[in-house]
């Protein structure tokens, strides 16, 4: 376990990824700890490395990373994957979901974690009063829906639906999640069926860019929400993205995308330091963060 005063060395690989809002949510709640928290992102895109070169690279920084002594390196786009084959050991939700995001090292060991998928999972259960997973309808099987999709099914979900745009992407997602949840129901529908999987569904977890502040919009009409029904957005950028607000004001149970974003936050900092960090302190230290990239 951590002690007062204790010294972390974290970094981020990925693309792109130098106004990550990871590094001072990290370093704030270490130092809330009485932790020496140094976390720094380390950028493919900055270092001049693109396409192959940055896939070939991502596992040389990752070992230079080990050996110079970082405790931990969070990974991102376009690395959760490729990553995996370079690590000891994946544990088994993160080898189910074909993606690592979170890398510790554990007496010279490289281990694979994914706090996606548990990130979703911790923000739904500190947001919703016994939510009810009967049945959730989830619009978006990509790379954040694949989290989304395993962690409903982690959490209880008795029936999922995915529907996609890419009705053959959302079938085999579907097919694959099948496979490893037996017990429960996936299955996959055309679009154009939102409307009428929605009228029966218990919950519903949005999966698309939809809403972003590049990406304007609603990807429901308000009119399909109604009370009975939980709803949850992964965007984050804004918080409040238009079907958050349709969805209050249609009196559901809301998870922001905010609540994603801080839970994986919560347990990559769980696995890198044995600390629990506080959820309230993370949520209202992330919420300055996003309201001052806006401005």
């Amino acid at each position: 376990m951590s002690t007062v005063g204790e010294s972390y060395l974290v970094g981020l690989i990925g693309d792109g990824i130098t106004t990550s809002l990871s590094p001072p949510m990290h370093e704030k709640e270490g130092r809330e700890h009485g932790l020496l928290y140094l976390y720094r992102p380390v950028d493919v895109a900055a270092l001049g490395f693109e396409g192959r070169s940055a896939q070939d690279e991502a596992p040389r920084l990752l070992e230079y990373g080990r050996r110079l002594g970082f405790n931990a390196f969070n990974i991102t786009h376009p690395f959760k994957q490729t990553i995996m084959e370079h690590l000891d050991e994946v544990d088994e939700d993160a080898r189910n979901l074909g993606a690592v995001n979170t890398v510790v090292f554990e007496q010279g060991r490289s281990v694979g974690h994914n706090t996606d998928y548990s990130g979703y999972i911790t923000g739904l259960k500190n947001t919703l009063a016994d939510p009810d997973l009967g049945s959730v309808v989830q619009l978006g099987a990509g790379g954040a829906g694949s989290a989304v999709a395993y962690a409903l099914l982690r959490a209880g979900a008795e029936r999922l639906t995915l529907i996609d745009l890419d009705l053959e992407r959302a079938t085999a997602r579907a097919s694959d999640l099948q496979e490893q949840f037996p017990d429960q129901q996936v299955t996959a529908r055309p679009h154009a069926e939102l409307r009428d999987a929605l009228g029966t569904a218990t919950g519903f977890a949005h999966c698309t860019p939809v809403g972003m502040h590049t990406h304007p919009g609603i990807p429901v009409d308000a009119a399909w929400l109604r009370p009975e029904l939980w709803v949850s957005d992964v965007v984050y950028l804004p918080v409040e993205t238009e079907l958050v607000v349709a969805a209050r004001m249609a009196g559901c149970q809301v998870v922001d995308g905010g609540t994603m974003a801080v839970g994986q936050a919560l347990d990559a900092f769980g696995l890198m330091t044995g600390l629990h960090a506080d959820p309230e302190r993370v949520r209202a230290h992330f919420l300055e963060l996003v309201a001052a990239k806006q401005r």
